[in-house]
């Protein structure tokens, strides 16, 4: 093994895919750039609220739907593949999207380009996730997971957000959004030429037989097959619902309720998911010795339980404490990032069939995009705010439940050059 690849071994990175990782960074950069100015430039159209609101629940079914596929099609094709289908969408969606849509305002393009971008992104990060887990060794497999999340929440939306306002001022919205396609499309082809790992050109689907669709069923098939992976998939949902809720409501709370200022509350979010990268690679690394079931359970689902409350009852109780509140934020960001294990479990549970089992985990991640919304939508009225922060800490709560239920199988080897003792903290 050469020094390169024993360095990137040390670190959590599977050396043969060391490359995915930046250039999943950078088509995440690009991905995240319009997340902080897309909305109110469609409301700068003299688009309904409605209308606007419909373009993004459009794209959020599409997204949902897409990182169910990424995995049953990686089982089927090879994640490679699937990375490829992801960028080609994006690309070809995104160029009537602006040369019609936007440039024009013409609503129905927008709608429409925009819903089946919604493919792009699940097919090509998701995809690079399963073949991730598909690759790397198990003693290190939640901190390659961590890395993962470190380059996907690095570029969306936190220097996705950040390379916006700076472009945005200088340049316009509109060519920063034809900024961010450069972006996609670069990191796209990095990875996928710079990759060469021979496992992930294939379907990676243990001794596949049968009809095409019947490996494309499993993705759901596996939940009655292997019930644990069923309630994984219930983790995944509970991980960032209240992550998509608290976009809805938070920015409002904060800042015509408590006081602070527009700026403020982005400092604060912003805090919240620079924290939560950094966070992400801490507790793959700390998932992989003490166990990551255990990791999951107590940081991820207990210690969000806690955040969730804190970020409503410290400035209730405090008041204006931009301090506090950013303490809090990060907080909240750094125990979201406890659920990184999550990916590992998953795999790990369905090791003949890790695309159907990532599947589910990534359906739940996509379902939370609608579903978080979803809540807050309905309870605010009914409880208010600190009904919804309960509710949300309620679920991270039935989320520790079923994450102790998460055992692995029998027989499952102790990852390389760990002691039994600390292995078994995996399955028990």
């Amino acid at each position: 093994m050469s020094k390169g690849a024993a360095w990137f071994e040390k670190i959590g990175i599977y050396p043969q895919l060391a490359v995915g990782y930046l250039g999943l960074l950078l088509f995440m950069i690009g991905d995240g750039v319009e997340s902080g100015f897309l909305s109110p430039m469609l409301f700068d159209m003299h688009f309904p609220q409605s209308k606007v609101a419909l373009v993004f629940t459009l794209y959020g079914a599409t997204a949902a739907v897409a990182a169910w596929l990424s995995g049953t099609l990686s089982d089927l094709f090879g994640p490679k593949k699937v990375m490829w289908a992801g960028l080609l969408i994006w690309v070809v969606c995104e160029i009537p999207f602006l040369l019609i849509g936007v440039a024009h305002h013409n609503y129905p393009v927008i709608a429409l380009s925009y819903m089946v971008r919604g493919f792009g992104y699940p097919l090509f990060a998701f995809g690079f996730l399963v073949w991730v887990t598909a690759v790397t060794p198990r003693s290190y497999l939640a901190t390659a997971v961590g890395w993962f999340w470190v380059a996907r929440t690095g570029g969306l939306p936190t220097l996705g957000s950040l390379l916006a306002s700076f472009s945005v001022p200088r340049y316009g919205a509109y060519e920063s959004l034809w900024l961010s396609t450069i972006f996609v499309l670069a990191g796209g082809l990095l990875a996928l030429f710079g990759v060469h790992e021979e496992r992930g050109l294939s379907g990676l689907q243990v001794g596949r037989t049968g009809h095409p669709f019947a490996v494309l069923f499993s993705g759901i098939s596996i939940v009655w097959k292997k019930p644990r992976v069923g309630l994984g998939g219930l983790v995944a949902i509970i991980t960032t619902t209240s992550e998509f809720g608290f976009l809805l409501f938070l920015p409002i709370f904060y800042i015509h309720t408590i006081g602070f200022s527009l700026q403020q509350w982005l400092q604060i979010l912003s805090a919240m998911f620079a924290t939560n990268v950094v966070f992400n690679l801490i507790w793959g690394y700390v998932g992989d010795r003490i166990g990551w079931r255990r990791t999951v359970t107590v940081v991820g689902a207990c210690g969000c339980a806690l955040a969730t409350l804190g970020l409503f009852y410290i400035p209730d109780h405090f008041g204006k404490s931009y301090a506090l509140v950013m303490l809090a934020g990060m907080a909240y960001g750094a125990t979201l990032a406890g659920f990184v294990p999550l990916g590992a479990i998953m795999a790990t549970l369905a090791p003949e069939s890790r695309g159907a089992a990532m599947s589910i985990m990534n359906l739940g991640s996509g379902t939370s995009i609608w579903l978080g919304p979803a809540i807050a939508g309905i309870f605010l009225p009914r409880v208010g705010v600190s009904g919804v922060i309960w509710i949300f800490a309620l679920l991270y709560l039935l989320a520790a439940l079923i994450a102790m239920t998460l055992r692995l199988p029998s027989g499952q080897p102790a990852p390389d050059g760990e002691p039994r003792a600390i292995a078994a903290s995996f399955e028990v």
